[in-house]
């Protein structure tokens, strides 16, 4: 049954390709509807699935159906990308005889630059953390410069131990992307304002939880806990923009960049195995720099 082997497959890249809780649910969701499709048009195996078969299922995904509005070019690659990795591991399993996915192409998703915002926008935030003078004001403070000043991803940033801070040297170990370990400094502002967190306001929820970042039950902050903190900051800030934790890890990458940094470092900074994932980012700031030509330049109009 189709539905035994999508099972086993959710299995096998869970445990022994590493994937994220966030992209094992996305390919969940991929292939439950995929299962829905061969239920409603009668095919019973994925040995009995062909090239064409796929193609028509793409195509409806693209298009969209009385239920579901059509997917974006990004949603129908993940979609591809799921069905080439089900039908694969069918086929190495010895449940099919053919991967009818073999001659599909990914379809390349439409480029979307990262948005940042400023630095003077990031200081509204702090202010509005900053608003609180107790333990929450102190840990929503530490949590935005922790976030901007590392560039940390927010499941390295839940991920974190106090452990893994060295004040002395100014540094914080991050566990990214497949388990790689980093390094990556931190600035005096965020330094002060964990010392803040950690003497004044950590004690006071939990004393001896090693996670670095907790609510004030004392349980670890999870990943929509964080974004949740980000939006109340952004709303009490006036900012009518949609925050999350990403959006500090993009204006950390965009503000260094537009400083000056070079962009093998501000990889190595961001953890990215390939500097090509970087080079979005230089996309960005020559846009700033379009804009400011085309403001000051006299022949540029």
């Amino acid at each position: 049954m189709p539905a035994r082997v999508v099972r086993d497959y959710l299995d096998h890249v869970t445990v022994e390709r590493g994937h994220s809780a966030n992209t094992i649910a996305a390919y969940r969701r991929d292939l439950g509807r995929y299962l829905d499709w061969l239920s409603e048009t009668g095919l019973d195996a994925l040995s009995q699935v062909t090239a064409a078969d796929i193609g028509g299922y793409l195509a409806r995904l693209s298009q969209g159906d009385d239920e579901h509005p059509g997917l974006s070019a990004r949603s129908i690659a993940r979609a591809t990308s799921a069905l080439r990795g089900l039908h694969r591991f069918a086929l190495d399993e010895g449940v099919t005889d053919t991967d009818p996915t073999q001659a599909l192409s990914t379809p390349k998703p439409a480029l979307r630059l990262p948005k940042a915002i400023g630095v003077d926008e990031v200081a509204r935030l702090l202010e509005a953390a900053a608003i609180l003078d107790n333990p929450t004001g102190l840990r929503d403070t530490a949590l935005v410069e922790f976030l901007y000043g590392t560039g940390a991803r927010v499941s390295e940033t839940i991920g974190a131990d106090i452990d893994d801070l060295d004040f002395d040297a100014a540094a914080v170990r991050l566990r990214g992307k497949g388990g790689k370990v980093r390094v990556v400094p931190l600035g005096g502002y965020a330094v002060r304002a964990l010392e803040n967190y950690l003497t004044r306001a950590r004690p006071s929820w939990t004393p001896g939880h090693p996670k670095l970042f907790v609510n004030s039950r004392g349980k670890p902050l999870t990943r929509q806990g964080v974004f949740f903190i980000l939006r109340g900051l952004a709303d009490r800030a006036g900012m009518a923009v949609d925050l999350g934790p990403h959006t500090l890890r993009h204006s950390f990458a965009t503000h260094l960049l537009d400083g000056g940094a070079d962009i093998r470092v501000v990889q190595e900074l961001l953890g990215h195995a390939a500097v090509s994932t970087t080079q979005i980012y230089t996309l960005v700031t020559v846009d700033k720099l379009r804009e400011v030509y085309a403001t000051s330049h006299p022949r540029a109009r």
